[in-house]
């Protein structure tokens, strides 16, 4: 466990406290995304997601996998700092930063009993291989409301324009 931040668990510490929610007859949730600039939007999702089982994980992109999906300019916040604003958050029960583009080892490590995504994906554009591992661990995919209107990339864009950026 990190000092700094309580709730920033390694995969191996992550996977303990899954083995400890199971045994006492508890459900997982997975969510994964990067969480650049914290936003309603993102508030939204997560409150969905922590109320379809008993605890929440939240895995993040590293900032190398935000540069390799995003571009050299993000991200925005290195990975403590966005660890730490969603450790903050009482929906939020652990954090895990991931260093690949894709979180196929870490769904086949925690085996959640549910994977949950905002509406803007749907099962066909989800990546497959990353699927392909929730079958493999039964995982339930689940999709929570997108709340419209909210997205970090148009936040950027309108702080760039107000010579924010």
């Amino acid at each position: 466990m990190n000092p700094r931040n309580p709730k920033l668990f390694t995969l191996p510490e992550a996977v303990a406290a899954r083995d400890d929610l199971r045994r006492a007859g508890k459900r997982l949730v997975l969510t994964n995304g990067v969480f650049d600039l914290l936003h309603q939007g993102h508030l939204h999702s997560l409150r969905a997601a922590r109320a379809l089982g008993d605890a929440l994980v939240v895995a993040i992109n590293s900032d190398a996998s935000v540069r390799a999906l995003k571009g050299p300019s993000r991200p925005v916040q290195d990975e403590e700092t966005r660890a730490a604003a969603l450790g903050a958050l009482p929906e939020v029960d652990g954090v895990v930063i991931f260093r690949e583009q894709r979180l196929t080892k870490e769904i086949r490590a925690l085996r959640p009993d549910v994977y949950c995504k905002s509406g803007d994906y749907t099962v066909d554009t989800l990546n497959q291989e990353e699927r392909r591992a929730l079958d493999e661990v039964g995982a339930r995919i689940e999709f929570v409301p997108f709340l419209p209107g909210f997205s970090t990339t148009s936040i950027i864009e309108k702080m760039k324009a107000m010579g924010q950026l």
